[in-house]
């Protein structure tokens, strides 16, 4: 019997493949537990429209990444911190403070993982700061650093 497999089953296949399995392994086993569907031309026909579907919606999220990362590298954060006369900051500058100041400036909704920072920002000044949204959308943020008055 062919089958589609729904899931990864060990020592059988991957997602997505079609595999020869004896009528026993298939309606005690596979079938059973939704591990895959018998493979009839509505079933496949189904399939093929879901994974085109998925790779249409993981590209039109890879687009819209890289639109935002080319917007975000014309724009400067510009963040007021307490700081001594020395320049050095009371406390540092995060991912998250600047997660939160780019929400708060200009809108947009970035998640600190997706912040490259080495370390925190210690002290005023300008600051070059790696976004990388997805594989193919990477960019770099201009950060301010300001003391407060």
């Amino acid at each position: 019997m062919k089958v589609l497999l729904l899931e990864d089953v060990k020592k059988l296949g991957k997602a997505g493949e079609i595999v020869e399995v004896s009528d026993g392994y298939a309606k005690n086993y596979i079938l059973p537990k939704k591990l895959g569907r018998e493979a009839t031309n509505q079933v496949m026909n189904n399939w093929k429209q879901q994974k085109a579907s998925e790779a249409n919606r993981k590209e039109m999220e890879k687009q819209q990444a890289i639109a935002t990362v080319k917007d975000l590298e014309t724009k400067v954060i510009t963040m007021k911190e307490k700081a001594g006369q020395d320049g050095r900051l009371f406390g540092s500058v995060t991912a998250k403070d600047l997660a939160e100041a780019l929400k708060q400036q200009y809108g947009v909704d970035v998640d600190r993982k997706k912040i490259n920072l080495k370390d925190p920002i210690r002290a005023v000044g300008n600051y070059s700061v790696e976004i990388k949204l997805q594989a193919e959308a990477v960019g770099r943020l201009t950060v301010q650093i300001l003391p407060q008055e």
